[in-house]
């Protein structure tokens, strides 16, 4: 049942030859990469906004169009200094990668920590943000926010994800398309009715900015930071080059040309919109609502749009799945991060990654409520961490390079590293109490994480390679020692005689222990096993305080002293498995707690014989 289930979710299994199918065209790969960027132009320009009309007087809302300018600046440096990102690690991995090979260990574990933390908050925040546009369409979904956020992330981000890219790439590519079509509409059709002298164009007298003082700055740095949410995503195409056909890095660098300029056309379009029709903050309603009840009123038209930024915005967290996992198995590999991260499934995705995914978004959903706006404080700090240290660590390649025009490539990482690294310093102090010391709290304990993680797998690599004796001399020189095979014993049954026929196959010193805590119900045993004489001796062990466990255990012990250094200690327990599992309730469960007491103890091997009952 549960294998028919499986294979009706997740799939059939994906041969190892068929991945070469999964990797994605140039056009499939915007919508599965991109989802992310191109869906903050629905909160970005929203944030830059929120924190501007927090000013009395909406004294700070003329400095709106200014920010949005400087997000887009910014932008663009980044895109054209990611680029090489991907150009310079084909392999993918992104910052982790370039860092590695060229800061060092340290800021490597840095930029997987910060990205690990931007992936999660971009799963949270993009389903947060799509349920946020829903209930603005629908206010009687209110209060359920949080129940929708879990649905979509398990039953369709996850198990969608589960069944691999191409499949993903299907199912996503229609509604982030449809979504583009919705918002080019929306900006042409706002700025047709500006130019044509729309009675909501923003009075002359609103906009005015107050003369600029350290407050004013700070609210104006606050809103940059907020609006450098839209960046987060930009990143993912350089993590997942393997995932693009051949040649995969130049595919990867147009796709990221694509993405920027699409992400630039809607970021300054709905900020001029905004600012048009002078929106301010409503209970329950988002900025994109607001716009497209007043270009098209509530028509097909406004709901086509809030349905797609809807699925798109769900769609956003797809970014996350198919970047995080990706670098978790570059870091896994390294030792890092559980290696079972570093993995393929049955579908030939990261499947244990999407798990990992999914399951820390819908904490971080549950803890702040599945609140868009507390997610988004946040939000950007991460990645603008791994953005300075990815440029930073480019620098260092091309001085090492000195290719071709090594110069220009890295002067423009070098200008790149230092404007990502100055937002960094605005976003750490203008975010510091909404919630961007969370992150820098969280960057370090993973730090210490990934390297708890890499100590213990040199720890068990270190106890687990084999003697240099082993090569000298060879197998046949194992030391000689004694096997002694002890099997517990209730009564004699029918499990009893199949687990001493097991016993005598894999040793000839078998002792069989019975615990006695009654005289009469004792004398019956030794009475049966003398009849039966299975050429096994019996030892009896008084228990007058009818413990069964640690007599048992003391008798083990006392065997451990006894044996040599190349002596083996075999515990058999035998074990009936019942037909039903609710039967399982009817007897005690003796055997799982000797197993699971014995199994850690260092000289002792604890195997068990199941009998399997028919009825």
């Amino acid at each position: 049942m549960m294998r028919v289930l499986r294979r009706l979710l997740i799939g059939k299994p994906l041969h190892n030859r068929e991945l070469a199918h999964e990797k994605l065209p140039k056009w499939k790969a915007l919508s599965i990469f991109s989802s992310d960027a191109l869906s903050s132009v629905a909160y970005g320009p929203e944030q830059i906004m929120l924190a501007l009309v927090a000013v009395p007087s909406l004294v700070a809302y003329g400095f709106m169009g200014p920010v949005a300018v400087g997000i887009l600046l910014l932008l663009a440096i980044v895109v054209l200094s990611y680029v090489q990102v991907a150009k310079a690690n084909p392999e993918g991995g992104g910052a982790y990668t370039v860092a590695k090979k060229n800061l060092g260990t340290t800021p490597a574990l840095v930029a997987a920590a910060s990205v690990f933390a931007d992936y999660v908050l971009t799963a949270a925040v993009s389903v947060s943000a799509g349920t946020a546009a829903i209930v603005s369409a629908f206010p009687v979904l209110a209060g359920r926010e949080v129940t929708i956020d879990l649905f979509v992330l398990f039953v369709i981000l996850m198990l969608v994800n589960l069944r691999g890219v191409r499949e993903s790439s299907n199912a996503f590519v229609i509604p982030t398309y449809a979504f583009l079509l919705g918002i080019v509409v929306l900006i042409g059709t706002g700025i047709w009715k500006a130019f044509m002298g729309d009675p909501y164009l923003l009075p002359p007298e609103s906009i005015a900015r107050q003369q600029l003082d350290w407050a004013m700055l700070f609210v104006i740095l606050r809103a940059f930071a907020n609006g450098c949410s839209s960046m987060t995503g930009v990143e993912a195409i350089a993590d997942s080059v393997p995932m693009f056909r051949q040649p995969e890095a130049r595919n990867a660098a147009i796709t990221t040309y694509w993405m920027a300029g699409i992400l630039g056309f809607m970021f300054a379009g709905i900020t001029f919109l905004i600012m048009h029709y002078h929106l301010t903050p409503l209970e329950e309603v988002t900025a994109m609502s607001q716009l497209a009840e007043g270009i098209f009123g509530r028509s097909i038209v406004y709901y086509y749009i809030q349905i797609t930024t809807m699925l798109v915005l769900y769609l956003a967290g797809n970014t996350a799945y198919n970047g995080l996992p990706v670098l978790l198995s570059v870091v896994a590999k390294d030792g890092y991060m559980p290696r079972y991260l570093a993995t393929r499934g049955e579908r030939l995705t990261f499947s244990n990654g999407i798990i990992l995914l999914t399951i820390a978004a819908a904490l971080l959903i549950v803890m702040f409520g599945g609140n868009t706006e507390h997610l988004i404080s946040l939000y950007a700090i991460g990645v603008f961490i791994s953005f300075t240290i990815a440029q930073s660590s480019m620098v260092i390649h091309w001085k090492r390079e000195r290719g071709k025009g090594w110069q220009l490539r890295a002067l423009l990482n070098g200008i790149g590293a230092v404007t990502t690294g100055l937002v960094v310093l605005i976003i750490t102090v203008t975010k510091f109490l909404y919630g961007a010391w969370i992150i820098l709290l969280f960057i370090p304990a993973m730090i210490y994480v990934f390297r708890a993680i890499k100590d213990h797998y040199n720890a068990m690599a270190e106890q687990l390679h084999l003697p240099e004796a082993c090569y000298e001399k060879g197998a046949a020189t194992f030391p000689e020692g004694k096997h002694i095979v002890i099997v517990p014993v209730s009564t004699p049954t029918r499990v009893v005689y199949e687990t001493i026929k097991y016993a005598k196959m894999i040793g000839d010193n078998i002792l069989a222990v019975h615990i006695s805590d009654n005289e009469e119900t004792t004398q019956k045993v030794m009475e049966k096993w003398k009849l039966w004489d299975p050429g096994v001796e019996l030892v009896v062990i008084r228990s007058p305080y009818r413990l069964l466990m640690r007599p048992l255990l003391h008798f083990i012990e006392k065997k451990e002293r006894e044996k040599g250094p190349d002596d083996y200690i075999t515990v058999i327990i035998p074990e009936f498995e019942t037909r039903k599992s609710w039967h399982r309730l009817l007897h005690n469960q003796t055997g799982w707690f000797l197993r699971n007491t014995l199994i850690w103890r260092e000289n002792v091997i604890v195997t068990t014989m199941p009998y399997h009952l028919k009825q």
